[in-house]
């Protein structure tokens, strides 16, 4: 029973944490006049500063001595955080210039890309299934580039770079706090010199445009941390491949966005793109459930270990390590 609590528990986690990363377009374009490299600094800085105190309050210190003593996952965190800031750059950039419909391409394709990684690093061989997805996902970007006029770019480079960074995240073996508590700090300096640059000039608006919108540019840590904290939450509680159903919601909820709120044209070609997209996640998704049954039903077939003897007249049954 309490299992099950736990479960529907981690399951709504996961939905919130989804959900709120999908509501990210209706945050980023109240930060104006701010540019989209000035609220990413805000970003990294705040984002930083709030891991500090939920790392403080829990008293999660341990790990950095270790980690600052393992130069290869120094490096690793060093990539990672290069490659979420980029991420998050170019999505903040591509909300605030109206192209949320685009910047939720490239999540829709990230599963794609994860692919293929595991084709062109990892060594991995295809099922049917993913190959057929693949080249849905091909002439998805085909289509979407004869629609748009050219080619889908800020989509493409949003879903490797976000590959990028989930592949060398795996890597370094970080819980997901502090994980991003690492890779802010690798971009801290950086940015808090280019606000205070900004601030020297005259040029940033931190402080300068209203109460509401300086409040806004400080809570871009908070809202950039809380979804990690709950999809960490999450995570411990349900099986992985309940999360990989419910990460559809991000880049859902961002079309929603771009489509019904902001109103972004969507002309045949872009639909018909979008339905290959979604033709490949549901190839995927159907190919990752019948795998899951496979391997469900493989387990309880496989036969239970043979029972420990039992002790004769006290003596214990030899055992079957060697020395």
């Amino acid at each position: 029973m309490r299992e099950t609590t736990e479960q529907r528990r981690g399951l709504w986690l996961g939905v919130a944490a989804y959900g709120l990363w999908g509501l990210f377009p209706l945050y980023w374009p109240h930060l104006k006049p701010a540019g989209a490299v000035e609220i990413l600094a805000h970003r990294m800085v705040w984002s930083m500063v709030f891991m500090l105190v939920v790392l403080t309050v829990v008293r999660r210190w341990s790990w950095v001595r270790g980690l600052l003593r393992d130069p290869v996952r120094l490096a690793k965190i060093g990539i990672a955080g290069i490659t979420i800031t980029t991420n998050w750059g170019l999505y903040i950039w591509g909300v605030n210039s109206d192209q949320v419909v685009e910047t939720s391409l490239g999540y829709f394709i990230n599963p794609l890309a994860f692919i293929a990684v595991g084709v062109l690093v990892l060594g991995e061989r295809l099922r049917a299934a993913q190959w057929i997805a693949v080249a849905l996902g091909v002439g998805a970007v085909l289509v979407l580039t004869v629609g748009y006029g050219r080619l889908p770019w800020l989509a493409l480079v949003l879903a490797v770079s976000f590959t990028v960074y989930g592949y060398v995240k795996k890597t370094v073996g970080l819980a997901p706090t502090e994980s991003l508590t690492a890779e802010t700090s690798v971009m801290f300096l950086p940015a808090a010199g280019y606000l205070a640059y900004l601030s020297w000039t005259g040029e940033g608006t931190f402080g300068t445009v209203s109460f509401g919108q300086t409040l806004l540019l400080i809570g871009a840590g908070v809202v950039t941390a809380f979804p990690l904290l709950l999809f960490g939450a999450a995570a411990v509680r349900i099986p992985l491949s309940t999360v990989g159903m419910i990460q559809y919601l991000a880049p859902a909820f961002q079309f929603a966005v771009g489509v019904w709120i902001y109103h972004e044209a969507m002309p045949a070609t872009r639909w018909a793109g979008f339905g290959l997209i979604w033709a490949a996640l549901a190839v995927l998704t159907f190919d990752a459930l019948r795998q899951g049954r496979k391997t469900r039903r493989s387990s309880a077939a496989a036969p239970a270990p043979a029972p420990a003897k039992a002790p004769v007249d006290g003596v214990p049954a030899k055992s079957e390590v060697k020395p």
